[in-house]
């Protein structure tokens, strides 16, 4: 029984990560910046990602994506890492092992906040790479 359970719950994990990954792939695709800033504040979206981010990424990857001595600068990365490489990754986890060091991002692939929301997360960390969105709380736009 608990074996079916699992099964059941890896397969709905896997079809949520997949829509999401498709519905970003979508959203880039037209070449628009996932996020909008406007007087210095941000979007719906991009002021979740900033939370959801301070939920599930922060105690690796460090307070504004500036990275900690075992996970990366992911500032520096979405520089070079398109939206759906940054999905695949954490979709799926990496891992890089060398002679200096081994990394490994483990898979978020099953784990509905991040998956549901990947696209903010993303547009918040496209904004702090880009430059146009500094360090700290973000301000939110009025509705």
């Amino acid at each position: 029984m608990r074996l079916a359970l699992a099964a059941g719950a890896a397969a709905i994990g896997m079809f949520v990560a997949a829509a999401a990954a498709q519905q970003m792939s979508d959203a880039t695709t037209s070449g628009e910046k996932p996020y909008h800033i406007e007087n210095g504040r941000v979007d719906k979206a991009t002021y979740n990602g900033y939370r959801r981010y301070g939920d599930s990424c922060l105690r690796c990857h460090g307070p504004d994506g500036l990275g900690s001595s075992y996970a990366p600068n992911l500032v520096e990365s979405l520089k070079h890492l398109t939206q759906d490489q940054f999905s695949e990754i954490v979709i799926n986890g990496k891992r890089d092992v060398s002679t200096s060091q081994q990394l490994v991002m483990p898979p978020f692939g099953t784990v509905e906040d991040v998956v549901l929301y990947l696209g903010d997360i993303y547009a918040y960390l496209k904004a702090r790479s880009d430059g146009a969105l500094g360090r700290g709380r973000p301000k939110r736009m009025e509705n």
